[in-house]
Parts: structure tokens; C-alpha cells; sequence
């Protein structure tokens, strides 16, 4: 078995709890569906988030709304990079899993354009 790792972003509409509460589920659900993820394969879970959005902890709404109780996790403010997309959550959720399996990242709403 070994680790490897998942990205995915999404913007969020607005610096509030319930946006980024309400972005974070959206993107981590669509994480766990398209790779097939049972909570006990995640190792841990890194967030980041651009500096126009600091109103909550993303990691609380996967704790709490999720149920990733027993998952580490942690959030970071994203590298301030001149004309990078604003108001982005990003998430690199690390599993442990077979040599074999091949993530599927997921970059929702304006966060689409980060991977065309």
C-alpha cells in the first residue's frame, strides 16, 4: 500500500462560514464520489485558501458535516501570487491506497479554469 494524493479547488461566492462551509462539502463530496474513497483510506487532508477568504476553517465543516472525525487536517493561506484567481479553497486530500489507483482531481466553478 501507499500514499497519494488528490487536488482539487473551488471557488467560493463570498468571504462568509456559510460559503466556505457550503464549498468545502461540495468539493470534498465530489472528491470522494469520483475516486471512490472510503473515509478510513484518507491519510490526511490539506487545505489552502487565497487571502480574501478567512471568515471559517474548512477543516471544521469535513470534521463536523462529514464525519472526519479521526482524519488530520489543516489549513493554510495560499501563496499571494499577483493575478492568481481570487476567493479559491484548494484541497489536497492524501490516501493510502493500491500502486495501481490513478486520481481523479476535481477543479469546480471558476476553479475550472486553474486545469483546462
Amino acid at each position: 500500500m501507499i500514499s497519494k494524493g488528490i487536488r482539487g479547488a473551488i471557488t467560493v461566492e463570498e468571504n462568509t462560514a456559510e460559503a466556505i462551509g457550503a464549498a468545502t462539502i461540495r468539493l470534498l463530496k465530489e472528491i470522494v464520489a469520483k475516486n471512490n474513497i472510503e473515509v478510513d483510506m484518507i491519510s490526511h487532508v490539506i487545505f489552502t485558501l487565497t487571502d480574501d477568504l478567512n471568515a471559517d476553517f474548512p477543516a471544521k465543516y469535513a470534521r463536523v458535516n462529514l464525519r472526519w472525525r479521526d482524519v488530520a487536517m489543516m489549513c493554510f493561506h495560499e501563496l499571494d501570487v499577483p493575478g492568481s484567481l481570487a476567493r479559491c479553497l484548494r484541497a489536497l486530500v492524501v490516501i493510502n491506497c493500491s500502486e495501481e489507483f490513478i486520481p481523479e482531481f476535481v477543479y469546480l466553478e471558476g476553479a475550472e479554469k486553474l486545469r483546462k
